[in-house]
């Protein structure tokens, strides 16, 4: 592992690394914040997620995240949204390639030789940060920001046991109900394909249900309220008697800002959940 970057940070170190990665075929970057102190036991571990045409770097310098991180003993990931590189295939008019994974593993050429970031977060990546880094793989949360909500939402519907706490800003929450999340899935999957509806976070909450507490925050001025269907989402917390908050922020828009009034809150959701 290569250490491209580190930064004093609250007290703590913020890091950027890159690795090979096996699973996605090419060179990977990922940011780690780690709280600062020496601790007996493993920090427990915030996965961001962050959303189309992102790096990891934006939640990283936008969000605002490290300050009340550092306050409560917590490390964060913050992870790449694709595979990158002179090789690997890119699609930038129509949303999809480099930026644009969407925490997938795709089936179709001449996606699936690269684009398999399901398997990259949920197991290579965290394989790669607990084998390396004081965290407690007992005690991971996972957020995210648009694209990246749908693949925190998705990874903790379908891995509880892994994710112990998830929240979500912004999601993409119904996509195979939405023109533009159908039309990405067919991309990376198929038009015949069942494998849509293992990536909808709708569907698997209907399915599944989550043992522990859903945060979700929106603007109501979101300017992808259309693509993003909370409706849906919403509806079925209710008809489930699912546990969690779903947040309506009056005049806040799609954008960071946005994310960063509320990010406390949402490190603190995950906080106490994982003391549980």
């Amino acid at each position: 592992m290569e250490v491209v970057s580190l930064n004093k940070c609250f007290g703590g170190t913020q890091g950027v690394y890159k690795h090979h990665s096996t699973v996605c075929q090419c060179d990977m970057t990922f940011g780690l914040f780690l709280p600062p102190g020496e601790k007996k036991k493993p920090f427990p571990v915030l996965w961001f997620l962050s959303g189309l045409t992102c790096t990891h770097e934006n939640a990283m310098t936008k969000a605002g995240a490290q300050q009340k991180a550092a306050e409560l003993g917590m490390a964060i990931v913050f992870p790449d949204t694709s595979p990158r590189g002179k090789d690997v295939p890119d699609d930038d008019d129509n949303y999809l390639g480099q930026g644009a994974g969407f925490y997938v593993d795709a089936t179709q050429k001449p996606w699936n030789k690269n684009f398999k970031m399901w398997s990259y977060i949920a197991h290579e990546l965290q394989e790669e940060v607990i084998s390396n880094f004081p965290v407690d793989q007992n005690s991971q949360g996972i957020t995210g920001h648009s694209m990246g909500g749908h693949g925190a939402l998705t990874l903790a519907l379908t891995m509880p046991e892994t994710y112990r706490s998830v929240s979500a800003f912004s999601p993409i929450a119904n996509p195979t109900n939405s023109d533009w999340g159908q039309k990405q899935f067919a991309a990376y999957f198929g038009t015949n394909s069942k494998l849509p509806e293992q990536h909808d976070a709708t569907l698997l909450l209907d399915r599944n249900g989550y043992p522990g507490e859903i945060l979700i925050d929106l603007g109501s001025d979101d300017q992808f309220m259309d693509l993003l269907r909370p409706d849906a989402f919403v509806s079925v917390m209710e008809n489930t008697g699912q546990k969690g908050t779903f947040n309506m922020r009056e005049g806040y828009d799609h954008g960071y800002f946005f994310v960063t009034t509320f990010i406390n809150d949402h490190i603190e959701h995950h906080f106490r959940s994982l003391q549980k």
